[in-house]
């Protein structure tokens, strides 16, 4: 790997040990083992390399996540089953990956990377609504309202499982509330 490279490494290392708030220059240098001139060189800032290596663990964790969804029964003709199998699958994921969403939560509240974030939010939105309703470009603000929803609800069930992993919904709890919301009066069938 080039310094580059071992920069990006060492940054997704402290991001997942340390978090975005409290990586420093010095821990980025010593986990890579590249001097700290190097961050500067290659991407501008501590901040501006810490998005960089976030952005890629995140679709990392999207491509495998992908993978695993892919892997559920995809076969379930019931729409409620599966967008409850599915959000099973997506919590493993996520309790699978902590670190990397863990550092997603951290960096919302720093002004650089919300933004590089902010900037990356659009194709987001497109790939969720492609992952989870196969959706394609040929109506970007249906795509982008369907991906919009699966967003929220990811970034939120991701926070609930890191707060109390207990109480966290389930699919099924998603499913449940999904058909509450939007079935007709007295209609009581579950997902479960």
């Amino acid at each position: 790997m080039g310094n580059r490279e071992d920069l990006l490494a060492g940054a997704r290392t402290c991001l997942f040990e340390k978090g975005f708030a409290r990586t420093t220059v010095r821990d980025i240098a010593t986990a890579s083992g590249v001097s700290m001139a190097a961050i500067g060189y290659h991407f501008g800032s501590k901040e501006a390399l810490l998005t960089a290596a976030l952005t890629a663990a995140t679709q990392e964790w999207g491509t495998e996540l992908a993978r695993a969804l892919t892997a559920t029964d995809a076969t379930e003709p019931d729409a409620l089953r599966r967008f409850a199998a599915r959000w099973d699958t997506v919590r493993e994921s996520i309790t699978a990956h902590r670190g990397v969403w863990s550092a997603t939560l951290d960096a919302l509240s720093h002004t650089e990377s919300r933004e590089q974030l902010a900037a990356t939010t659009p194709e987001a939105q497109r790939g969720l609504a492609g992952l989870f309703e196969g959706m394609e470009d040929s109506d970007p603000e249906a795509s982008r309202r369907v991906g919009t929803f699966y967003q929220a609800l990811l970034i939120g069930v991701a926070a609930q499982l890191l707060i109390d992993p207990e109480t966290a919904p389930t699919g099924t709890d998603l499913a449940e509330a999904l058909h509450r919301i939007t079935a007709p009066a007295g209609q009581t069938a579950t997902a479960g």
